[in-house]
């Protein structure tokens, strides 16, 4: 494929499961514009090391405003966004009736708004070059539900419910839309729940993290960034042309069973 020279933004890119797309991309060729918090140096050289430009914005996602100013960015620096890749998420467990009103929001607000604002944003440079590529970080719980996770199932589910009608309104042109829908991720936002779970119930967390991947992944497996990475470039291959308004899961089983 000939992916080199075009802009791939990946939101929530400064580690995680962003980091190993942004990695990946750029592999092929592909400038990168960088969003999220933290460290952002090191994961800058990182993606940079393969020979791509590379420039980062600090947008809050839960704040259009931001986002707007983000996607303006990238237009100024490098023309236009390509290959989109709605990766920014938070997570926060409690059973409904429990759930902090504020957390809900923001859940919603970065794990599904933004995805709104950006793709809205990046559509009429898409159209206007007939091509591009719009990839949301769903999860399995976009195809599933669990306890506790309200706002997460819900943002999720929201999200592969608009990778469909983005696809069907780009059906007929050279711009496609999918989802990747992980399971399990030893991201820094996993390990925290493996932690939280070995604290509450007083166990080690090798004993934690062993149940959670029994409880949901028949693999037994985490799923790598590497391996996400592979699927977002796959997406952007011809190969994937007709691939369209799909919810790819990468989840060891779990949602097989």
């Amino acid at each position: 494929m000939n992916l080199k020279g075009k802009t791939a933004l990946v939101t929530g890119s400064t580690s995680g499961i962003g980091l190993g797309i942004a990695i990946e991309l750029a592999k092929q060729g592909v400038n990168i514009v960088m969003n999220g918090f933290g460290d952002v140096e090191g994961p800058k050289a990182q993606i940079a090391a393969h020979g791509v430009k590379v420039q980062h914005h600090g947008a809050d996602m839960s704040k259009p405003a931001e986002i707007e100013a983000m996607m303006k960015f990238a237009a100024d620096n490098f023309g236009g966004v390509d290959i989109l890749v709605n990766n920014a998420g938070i997570q926060y467990v409690a059973n409904v009736e429990d759930f902090p009103t504020e957390r809900w929001d923001a859940i919603i607000a970065i794990n599904l708004n933004s995805a709104f604002h950006t793709t809205r944003l990046a559509m009429p440079y898409m159209r206007q070059k007939n091509w591009g590529r719009i990839i949301n970080i769903a999860s399995a719980h976009g195809l599933v539900a669990s306890a506790g996770k309200s706002a997460y199932v819900t943002a999720k589910h929201g999200l592969v419910g608009m990778t469909k009608s983005v696809a069907l309104e780009t059906a007929t042109t050279g711009i496609t839309a999918n989802a990747i829908c992980p399971g399990w991720v030893l991201t820094a936002l996993v390990q925290k729940q493996i932690d939280d779970r070995a604290a509450r119930e007083n166990i080690s967390v090798e004993q934690a993290t062993k149940d959670l991947l029994q409880e949901k992944e028949p693999s037994l497996q985490f799923t790598t960034p590497e391996q996400l990475g592979g699927m977002a470039v796959f997406f952007c291959s011809p190969a994937a042309d007709n691939v369209r308004g799909q919810a790819w899961a990468s989840d060891g089983g779990w949602t097989a069973q």
